[in-house]
């Protein structure tokens, strides 16, 4: 008998600002009902995008399972209408299913009795389907979040067990470092691609360049992890062994990279070889200790893509203040090339010295900054590499 695939409906969660990144990664791996929200991008696919979402999204926090939505102004109204859902298809009957949530400017406020109103009708549900009264709860992470916004209640179960961020390279950690997500998403809104130069002049830790390097190679960045719904038993095993021999497949791992990093803290640069050996990337970028004033290349094209220092503590602003200045200076001699930066200093263009040919939203965690995009000229014969 041949296997029914199952229609789904996912949401792919973002940090704000990075919507529409996500979406278009989205519709890179061929799923086209896509709807684009504040923090989320759903859309509907196959079962096997469970799996190749999970691997192959850069940008996107995680990957949610949605079993319904609905509007609820009462406890009474959240219990039934959790309860009427199928969570009978994916939660077995020895299932761990946790239940997590959050409320915003819903009738429904209190979260942690949100939680355990879930909680029981979701156990009411599998009564039914499973004809007990007991679950053991052992096998299999199923975590379940109800979300209600302006009286909506969504509830998803989580596919993904930790963040998309966490890939598997970065073991050790410097202080407030850039996740890696947003650090794909930075590269994915500039016009860098693998035939140009890279640079990162402020990069710490190393994962900018690592986050460029996965993208010129086509690597799928969950390729080096495990995801929670691998271990769920109401999904075929085969679906995820065939997404994983798809990120092998697709992967160029022979692409040549012209990719440096460099920094004025060489105790941070050890950490940043680390993780690049951690990825496997040693060939392919090369990090050195260097102060911004000295930057320069023999490369007449390419990108500098970075995260400076935002000057956020007060004792720190004037010293980050004089260094955008000197970012200016360095970074205007280098003219045929692209500079894109983001910070949250509110006069970064007038320290640098010039108005930035784009700026967008973005969120470093919880601190809102801009990203200043400047562009230089088309590379001659550009076209040809493309």
């Amino acid at each position: 008998m041949e296997n029914i695939v199952r229609k789904v409906e996912l949401i792919a969660t973002a940090a704000f600002g990075l919507e529409a990144v996500v979406a278009r990664e989205v519709r890179e791996l061929g799923y086209e009902d896509v709807k684009v929200e504040n923090g989320r991008v759903s859309f509907i696919a196959d079962e096997s995008a469970i799996a190749r979402c999970n691997l192959w999204l850069r940008t996107a926090d995680r990957v949610l399972l949605k079993i319904g939505e609905f509007k609820a102004l009462s406890f009474e109204e959240l219990f039934e209408k959790t309860k009427a859902l199928p969570w009978g298809d994916w939660i077995p009957v020895d299932g761990i299913f946790p239940v997590n949530g959050k409320s915003v400017k819903s009738k429904l406020f209190s979260v942690s009795d949100c939680q355990a109103i879930v909680k029981k009708a979701v156990v009411e549900s599998l009564k039914k389907k499973y004809k007990t009264s007991w679950f053991k709860e052992e096998k299999g992470q199923y975590t379940i979040e109800v979300s209600l916004l302006k009286d909506i209640a969504t509830l998803t179960i989580d596919t993904s067990g930790a963040g998309l961020h966490k890939r598997g390279y970065r073991k050790l950690s410097n202080i407030a470092p850039l996740k890696e997500t947003l650090a794909a998403g930075l590269i994915k809104l500039s016009f860098w691609n693998p035939d140009r130069v890279f640079i990162d002049p402020f990069c710490g830790s190393g994962t900018i360049p690592i986050e460029a390097a996965l993208i010129g190679k086509n690597i799928a960045p969950g390729m080096n992890r495990e995801f929670a719904a691998e271990d769920w038993s109401t999904i075929s095993k085969d679906l995820w062994g065939e997404a994983r021999k798809e990120t092998h497949d697709l992967a160029d791992f022979d692409r040549p990279l012209r990719i440096y990093g460099s920094d004025i803290d060489g105790e941070v640069l050890s950490l940043a070889r680390y993780h690049i050996r951690e990825a496997f990337l040693e060939d392919d970028i090369y990090v050195q200790k260097l102060d911004v004033k000295e930057l320069k290349s023999r490369f007449d094209y390419g990108c500098i893509i970075c995260n400076p220092p935002y000057g956020e503590r007060l004792g720190e602003r004037k010293q980050v203040e004089e260094l955008y200045k000197t970012m200016g200076r360095v970074f205007n001699q280098m003219d045929t090339w692209s500079h894109y930066i983001i910070t949250s200093h509110p006069k970064f263009e007038d320290l640098f010295g010039k108005k930035s040919d784009r700026k967008r939203k973005l969120y470093n965690g919880r601190i809102q900054c801009n990203y200043y995009q400047y562009y230089g000229p088309r590379p001659p014969r550009q076209e040809e590499n493309e």
